[in-house]
């Protein structure tokens, strides 16, 4: 790959080139490389903090708003698939008519709908307003890649990338700790209001400091039809996948779904090749480094995303912790990215990615295994082990696999390979959340009324049975008032344990996935970028 030259846009509208392989030496603040960091990380932050914030928040939502545990889902599953659906065209966006907008645009969005969300009163507002963040999000997230690929010169584009992952990282850990905080102290409202001065401080600094940097030769007209076809092949299949639970993995439905997300594909892909100046130049993907890196944020995603959904409702629900005690619980894992972020960034530039995160994704696989072994009287101290084993395997692959993706991609393209990092997190975390969701609902629904007529208990008709079943999808105790203590007992346990089991059985599966990302990682390697980099920084 070689260099890209940048143009620089200027409050008059002139643009004068810069040279080849460097980026214009800024003057004060604006444009200045490392101030551009701290803006972008700051939006960076928020949306990346949402992405887990609110899984804390969401036994106390349900509760609030007497929410089904699929309502529950989509609070989650509406974000995700805003954001998957968007991230690619919002990275061509960027790419089009400048970064800079596109990450003001997002920011001010995002604080906004966080803003509406803590102010609605009903679930279905909730979902719609956390679509919206996705939405935004998806321009924000691209855009902030772009802005550090044409800033930062390449000796220290590596550096730059490392500190936005461990951002990220950090942001995604520490998200249950500070939801536990406000949800206890204050309301589940507080887990978005606080989205709204973050935002303003961010748009503050954007407008302040950041600079509007295009490659000479990026896009200058629009795909349209191919916008068209790759969102829609992207929502059939992210709705199937969402769907698939309530309609049955067997049901004609989401097999429709799934076939017509097939057909948008292959539509997109044969017009790709058509059209002057695609959406996604599909030679991109010859990039086996580069493929690697989009399937293995896919992975990690669905290992990590998909099992921390239940383990807040583990520790809630089984254990009885309140909100911040949960979020407290999480600590080993929050504590262990963010160390293990900048270590990991010094690794892969040293080392080169391919055995940091090969090595981080075994890791996860032991510690998705050892989290399979929890049982309802689990000390803090083992549970402890675990989430640290995940955070130490997660964060080498939330710093390498960006820098894979990114440093593989041309710089006219660096708006759309920041999408396609961003939207291959987003399905994996849908995927996480949809599959794992269905192998919990699966073992729980098949081993409910076995446990339920081994205690002893009093039989159920099917409906009662339907309904006991989803609360103990969450851990709950499907206990009626009025109850007998010994009764209610019985039943608290009886829950207790089905829930255990669905939960061993999903993170036997994530602990499957991370086993296969192990192999994936094996195919990546440093972008050449990144490699003229580390060449030129010992020059």
């Amino acid at each position: 790959m070689t260099s890209q030259t940048t143009i620089e846009s200027t409050g008059s509208g002139d643009k004068a080139p810069a040279a080849p392989s460097s980026v214009p030496p800024a003057s004060g603040l604006r444009g200045h490389p490392w101030f551009t960091l701290i803006t972008v990380a700051v939006g960076v932050m928020m949306v990346a903090l949402d992405g887990t914030i609110v899984a804390i928040a969401n036994p106390a939502i349900q509760k609030d708003l007497k929410a089904s545990f699929a309502d529950v889902q989509w609070i989650t599953n509406g974000y995700f698939l805003a954001l998957a659906v968007s991230l690619i065209t919002a990275g061509k966006l960027g790419d089009r008519f400048g970064h800079r907008q596109t990450f003001l645009i997002g920011v001010t969005g995002f604080a906004a709908a966080s803003g509406a969300i803590g102010l609605s009163s009903s679930i279905a507002a909730v979902v719609t307003f956390r679509v919206f963040q996705g939405l935004f999000g998806a321009l924000l997230m691209p855009a902030a890649l772009g802005l550090l690929r044409a800033t930062f010169p390449a000796e220290k584009l590596n550096m730059a990338i490392g500190i936005w992952g461990m951002v990220i990282g950090a942001s995604t850990a520490g998200g249950p700790i500070l939801g536990g905080v406000l949800v206890e102290h204050v309301n589940w409202q507080s887990v978005f209001f606080i989205n709204v001065p973050v935002g303003v401080i961010a748009l503050v600094l954007g407008l302040l400091i950041l600079r509007d940097h295009r490659a000479e030769n990026a896009p200058r007209s629009f795909d349209l039809l191919g916008i068209s076809l790759l969102s829609a092949a992207m929502f059939c299949l992210v709705w199937a996948l969402i769907k698939a639970p309530a309609w049955g993995w067997g049901d004609g439905k989401t097999w429709a779904f799934i076939g017509a997300s097939v057909v948008g594909f292959a539509l997109f892909s044969f017009w790709e090749t058509k059209v002057a100046e695609p959406l996604i130049p599909l030679g991109l993907f010859r990039s086996i480094p580069l493929s690697a890196g989009v399937v293995l944020m896919v992975l990690m995603a669905i290992a990590f995303l998909g099992g921390l959904f239940f383990v807040t409702f583990y520790l809630q629900n089984v254990h009885g912790m309140s909100p911040i005690d949960a979020g407290l619980h999480l600590l080993p894992l929050t504590g262990m990215m963010i160390v293990g972020s900048p270590l990991a960034g010094v690794m892969i530039t040293k080392l080169g990615p391919r055995i940091p995160l090969a090595g981080g994704m075994a890791a996860t696989a032991v510690a998705m295994y050892g989290m399979s072994t929890l049982e309802v009287d689990t000390s803090s101290g083992l549970m402890s082990v675990w989430f640290a084993l995940l955070g130490l395997g997660l964060a080498p692959v939330m710093v390498g696999a960006t820098e894979v993706i990114v440093g593989n991609a041309p710089m006219e393209l660096s708006g759309v390979a920041g999408g396609l990092q961003q939207a291959a997190m987003q399905i994996g975390g849908s995927l996480g959340t949809a599959v794992l969701g269905a192998v919990m609902a699966s073992k729980v629904d098949g081993d409910l009324a076995g446990n339920w007529k081994d205690a002893g208990l009093p039989p159920l008709t099917p409906a009662q049975l339907g309904q006991a079943s989803e609360a103990v999808q969450v851990g709950v105790a499907p206990v009626a008032k009025g109850t007998p203590e010994p009764i209610a007992a019985k039943i608290a346990d009886v829950a207790h344990d089905t829930f255990i089991s669905g939960m061993s059985f999903a993170s036997l599966v994530a602990c499957g996935v991370a086993v296969v990302a192990v192999f994936v990682a094996l195919l990546t390697k440093r972008g050449a970028n990144a490699e003229a980099g580390a060449g030129a920084a010992h020059i």
